[in-house]
């Protein structure tokens, strides 16, 4: 059953872990009083390696949870539940505002001095069609290099933020942005900033990184109409509600926000893929 619009009084974000709280942190600097609701779909993190059908699914689920739950603003805080699902959720639910997150095709654009960008994504980002759409829109005769990053969210949704075998990773996907000549770069998954360090040694001083959660935040404020309430932090995951806090404490230094579990039935998918 969903939530008649006057209790529809937070706001909720998703994603498929933990790369949501990169927009979540910008969201509670621009709106301190604002109630929030965020859900980590970590037992199904993560989408990058999803189909599609599976990643539509999840989120289609998700929205209705967080509606029954009163959110008035759905976050789409993951570029591959924007890239595969974004048009299906507002078929579903015409009335309400959602705010994707995408790739900034035309901030890179005007940053490039070379003309050519890298951008760096989840799989499933990578090959969607939506992406492609993007690049043909905004990229303005520019090339832009896309590289899918095969398991570097499931590293950051373990906490593993600094370890070797994550740093060679993240200098093999970088290899062919290295190769082609990027003068900037797009951390395109919502994870991906959590270990920017490691992006920008691996690319080089002289690549500029550009991220997105700031203007995904912006672009939620416009659109969110405070309601009288107190501020709140909700925190669910589909995964260990003690393993996320501990996550949440250990890597964002966060000690508020009240972290909870939540089953989201009725959706068969397999569970977690081994680490490539």
């Amino acid at each position: 059953m969903q939530t008649d619009s006057s209790s529809r009084r937070e706001i909720g974000v998703f994603d498929s872990g933990v790369g949501g709280f990169t927009v979540l942190r910008e969201l509670r600097a621009l709106l301190p009083t604002a109630r929030l609701r965020y859900l980590a779909d970590t037992a199904y993190a993560p989408y990058g390696n999803r189909s599609p059908e599976d990643i539509r699914a999840r989120s289609l689920a998700i929205t209705e949870h967080l509606i029954e739950r009163g959110a008035g603003l759905i976050v789409i805080a993951c570029n591959t539940a924007t890239a595969h699902a974004i048009d299906a959720l507002r078929e579903r639910w015409p009335a309400l505002p959602f705010v994707g997150t995408e790739p900034g095709i035309k901030p890179a654009v005007a940053a490039s001095r070379n003309g050519r960008i890298g951008l760096l994504a989840t799989p499933a980002t990578a090959s969607s069609a939506r992406l492609r759409a993007l690049i043909a829109r905004h990229a303005d005769g520019h090339e832009v290099v896309v590289q899918g990053c095969p398991g570097i969210v499931e590293h950051i949704e373990a906490g593993d933020v600094d370890s070797a075998e994550l740093r060679a990773l993240v200098q093999r996907h970088c290899e062919p942005l290295r190769a082609a000549g990027v003068d900037t770069a797009l951390l395109g998954c919502t994870h991906y900033p959590l270990i920017e360090p490691l992006w920008q040694a691996a690319l080089g001083a002289d690549v500029r990184l550009l991220r997105i959660e700031t203007a995904v935040a912006r672009r939620a404020a416009a659109l969110w109409t405070p309601v009288p309430d107190r501020a709140g932090l909700h925190i669910e995951t589909t995964g260990d509600p003690a393993a996320l806090r501990a996550w949440i404490a250990r890597v964002l230094g966060w000690r508020d926000g009240e972290v909870s579990g939540v089953a989201l039935p009725g959706l068969a998918m397999p569970q977690r893929q081994p680490r490539p």
